[in-house]
């Protein structure tokens, strides 16, 4: 278990796994993202220090890591934010650098093209409820989730993806 992953850990035992931090105010600089794939959650992270969780959606195939188009499934690693599109189809999004090097050469292996354009971005718009998992490999939180994510996460800042 990483170091980040033990601190973690224990913030959250502290907490006894409540969700509930102290605001996040216009001083707080979100150092990095971190996706629970099998918890269904996002932390916002500032200083190796989780300061906010989310509830999250996945790709409709949610087990396993995105290694081809069309798989359903959402992706595993380290990757950045790239980009942000304030007039997504899914109120806001932000881009993940997905597909790296490696990406695309273990989809090449097999013949295929590993995908893109994965976000993590809020629901579709015109939408209010969608099943558990329902993207083609994004993470979706709800709109007002996504409205804090926006405003606090900058280009370039670390996501890491765990099973």
């Amino acid at each position: 278990m990483t170091l980040f992953r033990l601190i973690l850990a224990g913030a959250l035992f502290i907490l006894g796994g409540c969700s509930v931090y102290p605001p996040l105010t216009d001083e707080t600089e979100i150092t990095g993202i971190l996706v629970e794939k099998q918890e269904r959650r996002l932390f916002l992270v500032s200083d190796s220090r989780p300061v906010a969780v989310f509830p999250i959606h996945l790709g409709h195939s949610p087990t396993g890591k995105k290694e081809i188009e069309g798989d359903g499934k959402t992706p595993e690693g380290t990757y950045v934010v790239d980009r942000r599109n304030p007039n997504s189809s899914f109120h806001l999004s932000l881009g993940i650098s997905y597909p790296n090097h490696k990406d695309i050469e273990n989809a090449a292996l097999v013949g295929a093209h590993p995908g893109g354009d994965i976000f993590l971005h809020g629901m579709p718009n015109g939408y209010r409820a969608v099943a558990e998992d329902w993207t083609e490999g994004c993470i979706a939180v709800s709109n007002e989730h996504i409205e804090t994510i926006y405003r606090f996460v900058k280009n370039g800042t670390p996501i890491t993806i765990l099973p």
